[in-house]
């Protein structure tokens, strides 16, 4: 080899030395994970339902009885006084049966001018000595009977009166028909629902709260609202918690007045966020970053050193965006937010968030 080649082998032999030390040192560099600072802070405890807005009052109105809508007076949206008829029922045999009724009070009316004649006849006759004592008290009796017999038969008219103006189907209150689900024309069942009535006096938001957290809740607990679809809140508060559980649902009925919501109609859903209580000091962590959630919760942290162990954490119960630590951590520790792209005892390099500040 030429004197004058040496140099170069020497600076390719450098060079080569030199890339396979940063490539060593390359791979034995600390992966990066994306890490946490544990800061504890001040916390709603809130629980988030979807409600539904209805009048203070509802009312179902039915019929008492069966018998063909003959006429609606009535529709949706139409305001309604107390009394004020609704529909008009008709059933043939009760009108059949009012007749037959009025039929029997004239007959009974007749044979009790006939029977009146009849003792006033006996009467002077026996007056005159014509006739006898017995004759004269039967005749009496007759009259008697017959007069009874008018008195029942005037009773069952006014009977059947009362029973024909159950047929028009009158508002108990006044208020604004919110449904009406029948047609003129169709035969309805006794106990039907013919009309949906909603009192004037106000709008409420009724929701329903699984009893597991509807223990919590409590009148007079503040809210927030929300039209659903819409981003403007308003303030709510819990007016009753309802000591009975539905049994088929598992959940219990809140109700809250809604306060300064202008335009809040029946019928419309409601987002409602109620404030349950506050936190101090609390540690919250996104659910993705813990492990093993429902059966033995835990994180992986990033210790001084760079590598990462695994902590078992305490998670409150409550239905959050993210998950409360009651313990297990505490300010400072820095936690692994993805900890699929890690495992214990590997040594990492954590970086802070996109997102945090």
């Amino acid at each position: 080899m030429r004197a004058s080649n040496k140099p170069l082998l020497f600076l390719l032999l450098a060079a080569l030395v030199v890339a396979v030390a940063a490539g060593v040192l390359f791979l034995r560099r600390p992966a990066t994970v994306v890490a946490m600072e544990i800061r504890p802070e001040t916390i709603e405890e809130a629980l988030s339902v979807v409600g539904r807005a209805r009048p203070t009052q509802l009312v179902q109105v039915s019929s008492p009885n069966p018998g063909q809508v003959v006429r609606l007076l009535h529709d949706d949206g139409d305001q309604v006084a107390a009394g004020e008829p609704l529909a008009v029922i008709l059933a043939t045999v009760e009108q059949a049966q009012a007749e037959v009724d009025i039929a029997q009070a004239r007959a009974a009316q007749a044979e009790a001018r006939e029977a009146r004649l009849d003792y006033q006849r006996t009467r002077t006759l026996y007056e005159r000595g014509f006739a006898a004592k017995a004759a004269l008290e039967a005749a009496r009796a007759g009259l008697d009977t017959a007069d009874a017999r008018v008195a029942a038969a005037s009773a069952s008219v006014r009977a059947s009166a009362e029973r024909a103006r159950e047929f028009t189907i009158r508002a108990p209150m006044a208020g604004i028909v919110l449904l009406r689900p029948i047609d003129n024309g169709q035969v309805v069942a006794a106990g039907e629902t013919l009309f949906e009535l909603g009192s004037n006096t106000g709008v409420e938001i009724r929701a329903e709260v699984e009893e597991a957290y509807a223990d919590r809740l409590m009148p007079g607990q503040a809210a927030r609202a929300a039209l659903s679809g819409s981003s403007v809140t308003f303030p709510a508060r819990v007016t009753e918690v309802s000591p009975r559980v539905d049994s088929s649902t598992g959940g219990r009925t809140v109700r809250l007045g809604a306060e300064g919501a202008a335009g809040l109609s029946p019928g419309r859903s409601v987002d409602v966020t109620i404030v349950v209580a506050q936190r101090r000091d609390a540690v919250v962590v996104p659910r993705t970053a813990v492990l093993d959630a429902t059966a033995a919760p835990k994180v992986y942290v990033v210790g001084s050193d760079g590598v990462v162990r695994v902590r078992p954490i305490t998670v409150a119960r409550w239905p959050s965006v993210n998950a409360i630590v009651e313990s297990g951590l505490k300010a400072g520790d820095r936690i692994v937010l993805e900890p699929g792209a890690t495992k214990p005892g590997a040594r990492v390099r954590p970086v802070t968030p996109p997102s945090a500040d």
